[in-house]
Protein backbone atom coordinates (compact mmCIF):
# COMPACT_ATOMS: atom_id res chain seq x y z
CA UNK A 1 0.00 0.00 0.00
CA UNK A 2 1.48 3.17 -0.54
CA UNK A 3 2.41 5.88 1.91
CA UNK A 4 -0.09 8.50 0.75
CA UNK A 5 -2.66 6.14 1.60
CA UNK A 6 -1.29 4.86 5.28
CA UNK A 7 -0.76 8.47 6.26
CA UNK A 8 -4.41 9.64 5.08
CA UNK A 9 -6.29 6.82 6.65
CA UNK A 10 -4.34 5.96 9.54
CA UNK A 11 -4.51 9.98 10.41
CA UNK A 12 -8.48 10.07 9.96
CA UNK A 13 -8.69 6.46 11.90
CA UNK A 14 -6.40 7.38 14.74
CA UNK A 15 -8.46 10.75 15.58
CA UNK A 16 -11.65 10.03 14.58
CA UNK A 17 -12.57 8.51 18.04
CA UNK A 18 -15.68 9.92 19.02
CA UNK A 19 -18.25 7.29 16.82
CA UNK A 20 -18.21 3.53 16.16
CA UNK A 21 -20.14 5.06 12.70
CA UNK A 22 -16.27 6.61 11.85
CA UNK A 23 -14.58 4.25 11.98
CA UNK A 24 -17.14 2.17 9.97
CA UNK A 25 -17.00 4.84 7.19
CA UNK A 26 -13.46 5.08 7.49
CA UNK A 27 -12.80 1.26 7.22
CA UNK A 28 -15.39 1.62 4.42
CA UNK A 29 -12.94 4.57 1.96
CA UNK A 30 -10.17 2.00 2.09
CA UNK A 31 -11.55 0.29 -0.39
CA UNK A 32 -11.58 2.66 -2.65
CA UNK A 33 -8.02 2.02 -3.24
CA UNK A 34 -4.30 4.03 -2.49
CA UNK A 35 -5.11 6.87 -4.62
CA UNK A 36 -8.69 7.77 -4.09
CA UNK A 37 -9.30 6.85 -0.67
CA UNK A 38 -6.01 9.80 0.06
CA UNK A 39 -8.17 12.22 -1.51
CA UNK A 40 -11.57 10.91 -0.19
CA UNK A 41 -10.16 10.88 3.58
CA UNK A 42 -8.22 14.24 2.99
CA UNK A 43 -11.56 15.95 1.79
CA UNK A 44 -13.57 14.38 4.83
CA UNK A 45 -11.17 14.47 7.52
CA UNK A 46 -9.30 18.03 7.49
CA UNK A 47 -11.61 20.04 9.29
CA UNK A 48 -11.26 17.10 12.24
CA UNK A 49 -7.23 17.66 11.93
CA UNK A 50 -7.46 20.94 11.97
CA UNK A 51 -9.85 21.74 14.86
CA UNK A 52 -7.87 19.44 17.31
CA UNK A 53 -4.66 21.27 16.65
CA UNK A 54 -6.16 24.33 17.17
CA UNK A 55 -8.24 23.32 20.57
CA UNK A 56 -4.98 21.96 21.78
CA UNK A 57 -3.48 25.53 21.75
CA UNK A 58 -6.53 27.18 23.44
CA UNK A 59 -7.29 28.07 27.27
CA UNK A 60 -3.47 28.05 28.83
CA UNK A 61 -3.79 31.30 29.93
CA UNK A 62 -5.88 34.27 30.15
CA UNK A 63 -3.34 36.83 30.99
CA UNK A 64 0.15 37.60 31.22
CA UNK A 65 0.26 37.93 34.81
CA UNK A 66 2.27 35.51 36.45
CA UNK A 67 1.31 33.82 39.84
CA UNK A 68 3.81 34.56 42.85
CA UNK A 69 6.37 31.93 43.91
CA UNK A 70 4.75 28.63 45.04
CA UNK A 71 0.90 30.16 44.44
CA UNK A 72 -1.02 27.77 42.14
CA UNK A 73 -4.40 27.38 40.19
CA UNK A 74 -6.19 24.30 39.30
CA UNK A 75 -8.63 24.66 35.96
CA UNK A 76 -10.95 22.84 34.30
CA UNK A 77 -11.31 24.59 30.53
CA UNK A 78 -13.17 23.61 26.99
CA UNK A 79 -12.76 24.79 23.71
CA UNK A 80 -15.23 24.70 20.55
CA UNK A 81 -13.35 24.83 17.50
CA UNK A 82 -15.71 26.67 15.10
CA UNK A 83 -14.94 25.13 11.12
CA UNK A 84 -16.08 27.53 8.29
CA UNK A 85 -19.07 26.77 6.26
CA UNK A 86 -16.79 26.05 3.26
CA UNK A 87 -14.62 23.00 5.22
CA UNK A 88 -18.19 21.28 6.42
CA UNK A 89 -18.81 19.79 2.68
CA UNK A 90 -16.77 19.09 -0.25
CA UNK A 91 -17.63 18.00 -3.92
CA UNK A 92 -16.13 14.29 -4.69
CA UNK A 93 -15.99 15.31 -8.40
CA UNK A 94 -13.47 17.89 -7.26
CA UNK A 95 -10.98 16.45 -5.47
CA UNK A 96 -8.93 14.68 -8.41
CA UNK A 97 -10.71 11.24 -8.12
CA UNK A 98 -9.91 8.76 -10.66
CA UNK A 99 -12.30 7.14 -13.33
CA UNK A 100 -12.01 3.65 -11.14
CA UNK A 101 -14.29 5.52 -8.38
CA UNK A 102 -17.32 7.35 -8.84
CA UNK A 103 -20.99 8.92 -7.52
CA UNK A 104 -23.80 6.04 -7.97
CA UNK A 105 -25.84 8.78 -8.93
CA UNK A 106 -23.99 11.77 -10.92
CA UNK A 107 -26.63 14.04 -9.12
CA UNK A 108 -25.78 13.30 -5.90
CA UNK A 109 -21.98 15.12 -5.18
CA UNK A 110 -21.98 16.64 -2.40
CA UNK A 111 -20.66 14.92 0.76
CA UNK A 112 -20.25 16.27 4.36
CA UNK A 113 -16.88 16.42 5.94
CA UNK A 114 -16.19 15.41 9.44
CA UNK A 115 -17.76 18.85 10.75
CA UNK A 116 -20.98 18.85 8.23
CA UNK A 117 -24.33 17.46 8.71
CA UNK A 118 -24.48 14.70 10.73
CA UNK A 119 -27.79 13.39 10.13
CA UNK A 120 -27.34 12.33 6.62
CA UNK A 121 -24.27 10.34 4.73
CA UNK A 122 -22.68 11.37 1.59
CA UNK A 123 -23.31 10.19 -1.65
CA UNK A 124 -23.06 6.31 -2.44
CA UNK A 125 -19.61 5.74 -4.83
CA UNK A 126 -18.83 3.07 -6.87
CA UNK A 127 -15.40 1.49 -7.42
CA UNK A 128 -14.59 -0.24 -10.43
CA UNK A 129 -11.57 -2.38 -11.89
CA UNK A 130 -9.25 -0.63 -15.11
CA UNK A 131 -11.74 -2.75 -16.92
CA UNK A 132 -15.08 -1.06 -16.22
CA UNK A 133 -16.06 -4.01 -14.17
CA UNK A 134 -17.46 -2.81 -10.73
CA UNK A 135 -15.77 -4.15 -7.84
CA UNK A 136 -18.02 -3.27 -4.77
CA UNK A 137 -20.04 0.18 -3.37
CA UNK A 138 -19.72 1.89 -0.02
CA UNK A 139 -21.55 4.98 1.50
CA UNK A 140 -19.33 8.27 2.26
CA UNK A 141 -20.03 8.68 5.55
CA UNK A 142 -21.92 11.56 7.38
CA UNK A 143 -20.52 14.45 9.61
CA UNK A 144 -20.01 14.04 13.27
CA UNK A 145 -19.43 17.20 14.86
CA UNK A 146 -21.35 19.53 12.35
CA UNK A 147 -19.72 22.46 12.99
CA UNK A 148 -17.73 22.02 16.26
CA UNK A 149 -14.57 20.38 16.93
CA UNK A 150 -14.44 19.73 21.04
CA UNK A 151 -11.54 19.81 23.03
CA UNK A 152 -11.26 19.31 26.71
CA UNK A 153 -7.93 20.42 29.46
CA UNK A 154 -7.45 19.73 32.56
CA UNK A 155 -4.48 21.93 34.39
CA UNK A 156 -2.68 23.19 37.23
CA UNK A 157 -0.24 26.34 36.77
CA UNK A 158 2.64 27.02 39.72
CA UNK A 159 4.12 29.98 40.24
CA UNK A 160 8.20 29.36 40.29
CA UNK A 161 11.25 32.02 39.97
CA UNK A 162 10.99 35.51 39.78
CA UNK A 163 7.93 36.38 37.82
CA UNK A 164 7.49 32.50 35.85
CA UNK A 165 5.28 30.20 36.19
CA UNK A 166 4.89 26.87 34.79
CA UNK A 167 2.25 24.81 33.37
CA UNK A 168 1.38 20.93 33.46
CA UNK A 169 -2.39 19.73 31.16
CA UNK A 170 -3.03 16.03 31.49
CA UNK A 171 -6.12 13.69 30.31
CA UNK A 172 -5.28 10.25 31.98
CA UNK A 173 -6.25 7.43 29.96
CA UNK A 174 -9.53 6.83 29.35
CA UNK A 175 -10.97 3.92 27.79
CA UNK A 176 -14.07 5.20 26.13
CA UNK A 177 -15.34 2.53 25.27
CA UNK A 178 -14.55 -1.35 23.20
CA UNK A 179 -15.68 0.33 20.13
CA UNK A 180 -14.08 3.79 20.30
CA UNK A 181 -10.46 2.74 22.05
CA UNK A 182 -8.49 4.45 24.38
CA UNK A 183 -6.93 8.23 24.46
CA UNK A 184 -4.71 10.58 27.60
CA UNK A 185 -2.98 13.66 26.87
CA UNK A 186 0.46 15.34 28.80
CA UNK A 187 1.62 19.12 27.97
CA UNK A 188 3.40 21.61 29.70
CA UNK A 189 3.99 25.01 29.55
CA UNK A 190 6.22 28.35 30.86
CA UNK A 191 5.33 31.85 30.65
CA UNK A 192 7.42 35.09 31.64
CA UNK A 193 6.43 38.39 32.43
CA UNK A 194 9.04 40.59 31.08
CA UNK A 195 7.69 44.08 32.08
CA UNK A 196 7.84 43.22 35.83
CA UNK A 197 11.70 42.64 35.54
CA UNK A 198 11.69 46.31 34.73
CA UNK A 199 9.75 47.54 37.69
CA UNK A 200 11.66 48.93 40.19
CA UNK A 201 11.16 50.82 43.84
CA UNK A 202 7.75 48.71 44.18
CA UNK A 203 6.18 50.86 41.62
CA UNK A 204 3.12 49.49 39.73
CA UNK A 205 3.84 48.18 35.95
CA UNK A 206 1.09 50.21 33.36
CA UNK A 207 -0.05 46.55 31.72
CA UNK A 208 1.73 42.98 32.01
CA UNK A 209 3.61 41.82 28.88
CA UNK A 210 4.66 38.06 28.76
CA UNK A 211 6.03 35.53 26.18
CA UNK A 212 4.85 31.67 26.60
CA UNK A 213 5.91 28.22 25.18
CA UNK A 214 3.53 25.04 25.28
CA UNK A 215 3.44 21.89 24.48
CA UNK A 216 1.03 19.03 24.64
CA UNK A 217 0.69 15.23 23.34
CA UNK A 218 -2.41 13.39 22.55
CA UNK A 219 -1.95 9.84 22.73
CA UNK A 220 -4.16 7.44 20.89
CA UNK A 221 -4.74 3.50 20.50
CA UNK A 222 -7.92 1.23 19.64
CA UNK A 223 -8.06 -2.06 18.18
CA UNK A 224 -9.47 -2.66 14.84
CA UNK A 225 -11.62 -5.40 13.21
CA UNK A 226 -11.42 -4.82 9.26
CA UNK A 227 -12.26 -8.32 7.80
CA UNK A 228 -12.58 -9.19 3.89
CA UNK A 229 -16.58 -9.42 2.73
CA UNK A 230 -18.17 -12.43 1.90
CA UNK A 231 -17.42 -12.47 -1.28
CA UNK A 232 -14.05 -11.85 -1.30
CA UNK A 233 -11.61 -14.25 -2.09
CA UNK A 234 -7.40 -13.54 -1.81
CA UNK A 235 -5.71 -12.88 -4.89
CA UNK A 236 -3.29 -15.89 -4.73
CA UNK A 237 -2.56 -18.53 -2.04
CA UNK A 238 0.15 -16.46 -0.83
CA UNK A 239 -1.90 -13.90 0.47
CA UNK A 240 -2.04 -13.63 4.85
CA UNK A 241 -5.40 -14.80 6.22
CA UNK A 242 -4.94 -13.49 9.86
CA UNK A 243 -6.92 -10.32 10.56
CA UNK A 244 -7.28 -10.73 14.10
CA UNK A 245 -4.36 -8.01 15.98
CA UNK A 246 -5.36 -4.74 13.75
CA UNK A 247 -4.41 -1.59 15.85
CA UNK A 248 -3.95 1.69 15.33
CA UNK A 249 -1.68 3.84 17.70
CA UNK A 250 -0.87 7.69 16.86
CA UNK A 251 0.30 10.71 18.90
CA UNK A 252 -1.08 14.53 17.60
CA UNK A 253 2.00 17.04 18.98
CA UNK A 254 1.00 20.47 18.98
CA UNK A 255 3.69 23.46 19.89
CA UNK A 256 2.43 27.03 20.29
CA UNK A 257 4.47 30.41 20.95
CA UNK A 258 2.85 33.48 22.72
CA UNK A 259 3.23 36.70 23.83
CA UNK A 260 0.43 37.90 25.73
CA UNK A 261 -0.98 41.46 26.66
CA UNK A 262 -3.37 42.09 29.58
CA UNK A 263 -4.45 44.84 31.90
CA UNK A 264 -5.62 43.97 35.48
CA UNK A 265 -8.40 46.45 36.37
CA UNK A 266 -9.54 45.46 39.93
CA UNK A 267 -11.34 41.66 39.54
CA UNK A 268 -11.57 41.83 35.68
CA UNK A 269 -8.29 41.46 33.71
CA UNK A 270 -9.18 41.75 29.46
CA UNK A 271 -5.70 40.30 27.55
CA UNK A 272 -4.69 40.14 24.23
CA UNK A 273 -2.63 37.55 22.04
CA UNK A 274 -0.27 36.88 18.84
CA UNK A 275 0.91 33.38 18.74
CA UNK A 276 2.34 30.73 16.17
CA UNK A 277 0.72 27.03 15.92
CA UNK A 278 2.13 24.31 14.66
CA UNK A 279 0.73 20.54 15.00
CA UNK A 280 2.49 17.54 14.05
CA UNK A 281 1.17 13.81 13.48
CA UNK A 282 2.85 11.02 14.01
CA UNK A 283 0.85 7.28 13.17
CA UNK A 284 0.82 3.54 12.89
CA UNK A 285 -1.34 1.08 11.72
CA UNK A 286 -0.11 -2.43 13.01
CA UNK A 287 -1.60 -6.21 11.80
CA UNK A 288 -2.94 -7.36 8.44
CA UNK A 289 -5.49 -5.65 6.26
CA UNK A 290 -7.60 -7.08 3.22
CA UNK A 291 -7.66 -4.56 0.21
CA UNK A 292 -10.07 -5.36 -2.99
CA UNK A 293 -7.81 -5.39 -5.69
CA UNK A 294 -9.27 -6.77 -9.02
CA UNK A 295 -11.06 -9.92 -10.34
CA UNK A 296 -9.49 -12.88 -10.10
CA UNK A 297 -11.44 -15.76 -12.67
CA UNK A 298 -14.90 -15.16 -11.90
CA UNK A 299 -14.49 -13.74 -7.86
CA UNK A 300 -13.83 -10.28 -6.81
CA UNK A 301 -10.17 -10.83 -4.98
CA UNK A 302 -8.05 -8.65 -1.94
CA UNK A 303 -4.41 -8.33 -1.21
CA UNK A 304 -3.46 -8.43 2.34
CA UNK A 305 -1.07 -5.33 3.14
CA UNK A 306 1.05 -5.86 6.61
CA UNK A 307 2.25 -3.47 9.24
CA UNK A 308 2.48 -0.08 8.01
CA UNK A 309 5.67 2.51 8.77
CA UNK A 310 5.40 5.25 11.39
CA UNK A 311 4.59 8.57 9.34
CA UNK A 312 5.60 12.44 10.40
CA UNK A 313 3.49 14.52 9.33
CA UNK A 314 2.88 18.93 9.69
CA UNK A 315 -0.94 19.69 9.08
CA UNK A 316 -0.73 23.30 11.03
CA UNK A 317 1.46 25.99 10.92
CA UNK A 318 0.62 29.31 11.17
CA UNK A 319 -0.36 32.67 13.10
CA UNK A 320 -3.50 32.33 15.59
CA UNK A 321 -4.95 35.56 17.96
CA UNK A 322 -6.55 35.61 20.68
CA UNK A 323 -8.67 37.62 23.16
CA UNK A 324 -10.67 37.43 26.27
CA UNK A 325 -10.62 37.83 29.97
CA UNK A 326 -10.23 36.47 33.16
CA UNK A 327 -12.45 37.58 36.12
CA UNK A 328 -10.54 36.79 39.53
CA UNK A 329 -12.14 36.31 42.73
CA UNK A 330 -10.12 35.28 46.48
CA UNK A 331 -9.92 31.73 45.25
CA UNK A 332 -12.34 31.51 42.28
CA UNK A 333 -11.61 32.70 38.88
CA UNK A 334 -13.71 32.51 36.23
CA UNK A 335 -12.35 32.72 31.82
CA UNK A 336 -12.99 33.18 28.33
CA UNK A 337 -11.51 33.54 25.04
CA UNK A 338 -12.06 33.95 21.22
CA UNK A 339 -9.65 32.74 18.87
CA UNK A 340 -8.91 33.03 14.81
CA UNK A 341 -6.82 30.98 13.11
CA UNK A 342 -7.63 30.24 9.33
CA UNK A 343 -10.98 31.09 9.03
CA UNK A 344 -11.49 29.14 12.10
CA UNK A 345 -12.71 30.51 15.63
CA UNK A 346 -12.31 29.44 18.75
CA UNK A 347 -14.14 29.56 21.99
CA UNK A 348 -13.22 29.10 25.40
CA UNK A 349 -14.02 29.03 28.93
CA UNK A 350 -13.73 27.37 31.82
CA UNK A 351 -12.87 27.66 35.92
CA UNK A 352 -9.91 27.73 37.85
CA UNK A 353 -9.50 27.79 41.71
CA UNK A 354 -6.08 28.57 43.42
CA UNK A 355 -4.49 30.74 46.01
Amino acid sequence: MKKELLITITLLLVLAVTSIKAQTGFEQLIKAGPDDAAKLVDAYGRPLLKGLGMGMSSGWTNTAKTLNLFHFELRATATAVVVPVTERSFNVTQIGLSSNIRPANPNQVIAPTFSGDKHVNGPAMDIYDTNGHKLTSFDMPGGLFEDIVPTPQLQLTVGLFQNTDVTVRAIPKIKLNKGIGSVSMIGFGIKHNFIQDFASGGNPVPFDFAMAFNYSRLHYSKKLNLQPDDFLVPADPQQLKDFTKQEIFGNLDNYLFQVILSKQLSIFTPYLSAGYNISKTKVGLKGNYPIINGITETQISYTTFTDPVNINATYIKGFRADMGFQLKFPVLTLFASYGLAENYRMVNAGIGIGL
